[in-house]
This record gives C-alpha cells, sequence and structure tokens, in this order.
C-alpha cells in the first residue's frame, strides 16, 4: 500500500477580488514505504505547494480546489487542524528549504529540537529529551553535540544549520520525510555530505520526498520522480526510465542543460524563455511556448496522461498512443 497518494489533486490562488486562479493541476502520484522519491523542476513550477500541500501549510490565499492527498490512507484535506498536528513533525515531516530563517534566531538548538521532541511525547523526562536530542544531533554528524545544545542559529555555519534542520524534522522518526531543496546554497564538498546523510535517512525514515531543481541530487537517492511544470506533472517514472529515455521535451531540455566532462564549455543548451506566472498560463500546453516541438494542438488542449511503457507516464501530444491513467 503506497504510503502517500496525490488524486487529481488541484489547488489555485484567490485575489483581492475573489477569483481564483490554478497553479497545481490535476497532479496524481504516490510515494511507497521504504522508496525515495524526486519532484523536480524550475523554479515557479509547484514543487514547493506540493510539498506545503500534504504538511497543509499552504498559504492563506491557497484555494484547495478538487482531488485528494491520502497519508497511510487517511486524506489530510479532510482532517482537522487538531488531526494535522498530531502527524505533523511526528509521523508526517519536513526539512525546510531556508535553514536561517526557519530556524528560531533567540532560542538555541537544544530548544527547538526537544521541543518537537516534546510536542509528540509530552511525558518524556528532561534527561530523555536532552539524550534523544543529542543522539539526533550525532546521527547527522555534528560533532561535540552536547556542548552544541546551548548555541544559537547563527552560530552555525550554513551547512551545519541544515544539519540542524534535518535532525529536528528526524527526531520522531516520521515515516515521510519531506526534504525541500536541502542543498541549495550550500558548496559542493556540504552538498555531498548532506547527500550522504539522506542517503543513511531514506530507510530509517521511511518514504523520502525530495523536492529539488537538482537533477544530480534526484540521481543520487530517489528510485521515482516526477517531472513538473508550471504545476503540472508532465513525465513520471523510475528514475532508469525518466534519465535513460526522457520523452516530454521539458524533461529533454532538462537533461540536455546537465553539464558533464566531455560538455562544450562554452555554451550549455537552455530552454529558451522561463516559467510563466499563474496568470500566463496558457489554454493548452503550459509548457507550449517554449517548446521546440509544439504543434497546433498544444495551444488549445491540454494533453492526457497516458503509460507509454513500463513504469512511464507522459503528457504530450507528441505520444498520442498509450494507457489514459
Amino acid at each position: 500500500m503506497p504510503l502517500v497518494e496525490f488524486h487529481n489533486y488541484s489547488m489555485g490562488f484567490k485575489d483581492d477580488d475573489g477569483n481564483v486562479s490554478n497553479l497545481i493541476d490535476n497532479l496524481s502520484f504516490s510515494i511507497d514505504e521504504g522508496k525515495a522519491l524526486g519532484v523536480v523542476g524550475e523554479s515557479g513550477c509547484g514543487k514547493s505547494m506540493t510539498s506545503l500541500s500534504l504538511m497543509r501549510l499552504l498559504p492563506d490565499a491557497a484555494v484547495v480546489q478538487s482531488g485528494k492527498i491520502l497519508f497511510d490512507g487517511k486524506n489530510v484535506l479532510e482532517m482537522s487542524e487538531k488531526e494535522m498536528e498530531v502527524i505533523r513533525g511526528n509521523r508526517l515531516s519536513m526539512i525546510f528549504q531556508e535553514p536561517m530563517t526557519s530556524l528560531n534566531p533567540v532560542l538555541t538548538i537544544g530548544n527547538q529540537i526537544g521541543e518537537c521532541l516534546l510536542l509528540h511525547h509530552p511525558d518524556l523526562a528532561p534527561d530523555e529529551i536532552r539524550a534523544r536530542t543529542i543522539r539526533s544531533l550525532e546521527s547527522v554528524g555534528i560533532n561535540n553535540a552536547e556542548a552544541r545544545l546551548s548555541q544559537y542559529p547563527h552560530e552555525f555555519s550554513g551547512g551545519m544549520r541544515q544539519r540542524v534542520m534535518i535532525a529536528m524534522a528526524i527526531i520522531n522518526h516520521p515515516a515521510l520525510l519531506i526534504a525541500d531543496e536541502p542543498t541549495t546554497a550550500l558548496d559542493v564538498t556540504i552538498q555531498a555530505q548532506i547527500l550522504d546523510i539522506m542517503k543513511g535517512l531514506k530507510g530509517d525514515s521511511g518514504g523520502l520526498m525530495m523536492v529539488t531543481h537538482n537533477l544530480g541530487v534526484v540521481a543520487e537517492i530517489c528510485e521515482e520522480v516526477v517531472v513538473m511544470y508550471a504545476g503540472r506533472a508532465v513525465e513520471r517514472g523510475t528514475l532508469k526510465a525518466i534519465f535513460d529515455e526522457p520523452l516530454h521535451p521539458y524533461t529533454i531540455g532538462l537533461m540536455s542543460s546537465i553539464p558533464t566532462m566531455t560538455s562544450d564549455k562554452s555554451e550549455l543548451p537552455a530552454i529558451p524563455g522561463s516559467v510563466p506566472t499563474i496568470y500566463d498560463f496558457g489554454k493548452g500546453c503550459r509548457f507550449a511556448d517554449r517548446c521546440s516541438k509544439c504543434m497546433e494542438r498544444c495551444m488549445r488542449e491540454v494533453p492526457k496522461s497516458l503509460l507509454v511503457g513500463k513504469d512511464h507516464i507522459v503528457a504530450c501530444w507528441l505520444y498520442p498512443e498509450g494507457e489514459v491513467v
């Protein structure tokens, strides 16, 4: 049984006049226990809104339009806030994108991590909370963890703050861990260390949802991939299927832009244009105005998601044959 299931989930944002513009459109995918899924795409593609939807932490202007999000078989969209508080930070946890703004600057690291534990285990003695907090910090490679408990976020480097965020997210051993751009703004050495930690957590924490624009990160950790563009899943499948045989022009463009040892150093291929805003989406395929393979049909009709190979789904009019999923 899948741990997480998105079923035709759609959400948008309400403006000052009460009009709702759609962002995430009919999104469907699942994450199995013990598996890692990569959600990839450029900034503005709806990746973070997808993870915040699962956590039920959407901004006030957000409006859920349709669909279901199942966690452990229960629709989180129908849960009360009290029910969400029981699983959020406990069974379901998230590493947020920017640790410096996610950590409270006036509370010690020990207090912030310990609070996550105390909230879900109020009967724990202070000594036990302290011991578990130290173990959590040690598990993410922070040396001299006991002395670090009394320090504040500004006393840590960017990479160490990211480790603190991971320690906080995993202290309750969640069934699903969401990592939103966990290596952004870190140098390559620290990135490699954080990825090693994430690999170790994958089995320990159950399922993993890796939200990133970095395909290299996905290749290191994930077994399955969802490629998002402008709020839609344009392609999804196993890591091998997506990396060995990308089908959607957007996925092909992303793959082509990855530098390799044999790349021409003078120029890397780039996808022209930029991701449209929520107010500029066209009637048909949202990638149409940037696509070199665009046809008239692409401008006026939304392509259906078709199963075109074993565990490989694409939404593109270039592939009209396949089972609708």
